[in-house]
C-alpha cells in the first residue's frame, strides 16, 4: 500500500488522528519560543555563547524559531507518519525568509513572513474553493466535523480572516518599533484568532454531521 507524506483528506480513514491539544502546542510552541528568544536574547547569549553568532536578538530569535519548526515537524512525522499541510507551508515560508534575514541580517525578511504565510494560506483556501474543495478541513477535522457545505462556508470565511491578518501584519511592522511588531504578533494576533473562531462556533452547530445524525436518528 502506498503511502502519503502529506496528511490524508478529512475523514479519510487512512487519515491518523492526533490528539487536538498536541496538534495546537506543536503550532503554537515555535511561535512562543521565538517571543522568548527575542524578549530574553541577550542572556541566551551570555548562557549558549553560540547563539552570539546570529547576532542581535531579534536574529537569535530567527533561527530559533526556525529550529522549532523543524523539530515541530519531525514531531507531527514520529507521531502520524504524514506532513500537516499548513505547518508545512509555514515552515517553507520560515525557512526561505529566515535565512534571508541571518544571511543579510535584515530584520525585514522575518518581518514580511507572516504577511506572505497568512497571504499563500488566503490563495490556497480560496483558490480551492474555486476548484471545489475545502482544504480548511486537512486542519480543523480532528477538531470537529462539518458537512460539505459546512466546510465550504469555514473555508470562504477563513481564507478572508487571513487576508485581514496579512494586512494587519503589514500595517504594523511598517509603522511601529521591531519589539511592538513581535507583541502585536504573539499577543494580539492569537487573542484576535481566538475571538474569530468563538465567532464561528454557530456555523459549527449548524452544520456539524454528528448534530444532523442525531437529528435523523430523533426523527426515525
Amino acid at each position: 500500500m502506498s503511502h502519503h507524506i502529506l496528511e490524508e483528506e478529512p475523514n479519510s480513514p487512512a487519515r491518523k488522528e492526533m490528539n487536538p491539544l498536541l496538534k495546537f502546542a506543536l503550532e503554537l510552541g515555535p511561535l512562543m519560543v521565538f517571543f522568548f528568544a527575542n524578549s530574553r536574547g541577550e542572556q541566551l547569549a551570555a548562557t549558549f555563547p553560540i547563539l552570539k553568532e546570529f547576532g542581535e536578538p531579534l536574529f537569535i530569535a530567527t533561527g530559533l524559531f526556525m529550529a522549532a519548526m523543524a523539530i515541530s515537524l519531525a514531531v507531527s512525522w514520529a507521531i502520524t507518519r504524514s506532513l500537516p499541510i499548513m505547518p508545512l507551508v509555514t515552515g517553507a515560508v520560515v525557512l526561505v525568509f529566515g535565512s534571508l534575514t541571518l544571511w543579510l541580517q535584515d530584520e525585514t525578511f522575518i518581518k514580511m513572513k507572516p504577511t506572505i504565510v497568512n497571504g499563500l494560506f488566503a490563495a490556497v483556501l480560496l483558490g480551492g474553493l474555486l476548484f471545489g474543495k475545502s482544504l480548511l478541513g486537512y486542519v480543523f477535522d480532528q477538531a470537529f466535523k462539518l458537512d460539505a457545505e459546512g466546510w465550504r462556508k469555514m473555508t470562504l470565511r477563513w481564507g478572508l480572516f487571513f487576508i485581514f491578518l496579512a494586512v494587519v501584519n503589514e500595517v504594523v511592522w511598517r509603522n511601529f518599533s521591531t519589539d511592538f511588531w513581535v507583541a502585536f504578533k504573539v499577543w494580539a494576533t492569537m487573542p484576535i484568532t481566538i475571538i474569530f473562531m468563538l465567532t464561528q462556533i454557530p456555523l459549527i452547530k449548524q452544520h456539524s454531521t454528528e448534530r444532523l445524525a442525531g437529528a435523523e436518528d430523533t426523527g426515525r
